[in-house]
């Protein structure tokens, strides 16, 4: 049994632990090789029992995973190891990020405004771009409230990477499912995640935020889930959140990149009225065709004739003989 300040591997002293679910803990922990000790996190995978090869192989890769990423809002891969007392542990440790994650904050009540929720999709489609741009790209498929953490530097960054799948396999190889029910979409299931499939997850995550309930609770229409009548948000936030959670594929952005842009453009139609809307200065026409006047100097003469001359009449008339017809 682990307890608070019992040391692991002969570095990690555990100080509190962070969660707890079916043979799996997380600790918050000092490195005792640094000067002065720093704090890191500890996920921990108890061998056997309920955890099986399936649960080892995803621990496994998300440390192989965290080895090659290198982007400030993913925590830095530390360390890996086992530890042998009465069960196998194996360890990942990896660099600790002072703040909140998102499903606490709900736990505790916290009800996100548009203008959170828009800085917070920001921040996550900002990681996504850079995942989905690696070569091979890698897909999250895991993304929720639980897996951000609201740093206190306000940044939000995406933890958790044991679901991460390279696209870089073999067309046709077997993947392991994964991914929550409510945040995942259909596609996933089926094992054919893509990058919008990241998308999709990311626009429940926003609804949970804005409305406080989990997208597996809230009821669905065609497919989708419907969440307008819960929130209050602008027309053009609503529609944006709604092509993120397209159950159709096909309809959903194409890309983390495009869905920023996307989202970039509807906050600067947000930020301006009716009323701030540039419009074209207008200017006043005078028609004086058909008024008579042609050799009176006083009556003006029109721009739109003034360029007139008698080349004009009569070129139709040399240019055949110009261009050798």
């Amino acid at each position: 049994m682990l307890q608070a300040e019992q040391v692991l591997h002969d570095r990690y002293q555990l100080k509190q632990k962070q969660g707890k679910n079916a043979g799996r803990q997380t600790w918050l922990a000092y490195d005792l090789h640094t000067t002065p000790a720093e704090s890191v996190i500890v996920k921990l995978l108890a061998f056997g029992g309920e955890v099986q090869w399936d649960d080892l192989k995803l621990f496994e890769r998300e440390a192989q995973v965290l080895k090659q990423l290198d982007h400030p809002p993913i925590p830095k891969y530390r360390d890996y190891f086992h530890i042998d007392e009465r069960s196998l542990w194996f360890g990942l440790v990896q660099e600790y990020i002072p703040g909140a994650c998102l499903k606490d904050l709900l736990n505790q009540g916290k009800r996100f405004t548009e203008k959170q929720v828009r800085q917070i999709a920001m921040d996550v489609l900002q990681i996504l771009i850079y995942l989905h741009e690696l070569n091979p790209s890698m897909l999250h498929r895991d993304i929720k409230p639980s897996n951000l953490i609201l740093g206190e530097d306000k940044q939000v960054y995406l933890v958790d990477f044991g679901a991460v799948q390279d696209r870089g396999g073999k067309e046709g190889a077997t993947f392991t499912v994964v991914g929550t029910y409510g945040y995942a979409p259909m596609e996933q299931f089926g094992g054919r995640a893509v990058p919008a499939s990241d998308l999709y997850a990311l626009g429940a995550t926003l609804i949970h935020l804005l409305t406080g309930t989990a997208p597996a609770d809230l009821p669905q229409r065609n497919l989708r889930i419907s969440f307008k009548d819960r929130v209050h948000l602008s027309p053009s936030m609503v529609r944006w959140i709604e092509k993120l959670i397209e159950p159709d594929l096909e309809q959903r952005f194409e890309s983390a990149s495009v869905a920023l842009c996307a989202l970039e453009s509807g906050m600067a139609i947000d930020n301006t009225t009716s009323s701030q809307l540039i419009r074209p200065t207008p200017v006043e026409f005078v028609n004086n065709s058909g008024c008579g006047g042609l050799f009176d100097a006083s009556v003006p003469v029109p721009d739109e004739i003034k360029g007139w001359n008698w080349g004009a009449f009569l070129m139709p008339y040399f240019w055949p003989f110009t261009n050798n017809v």
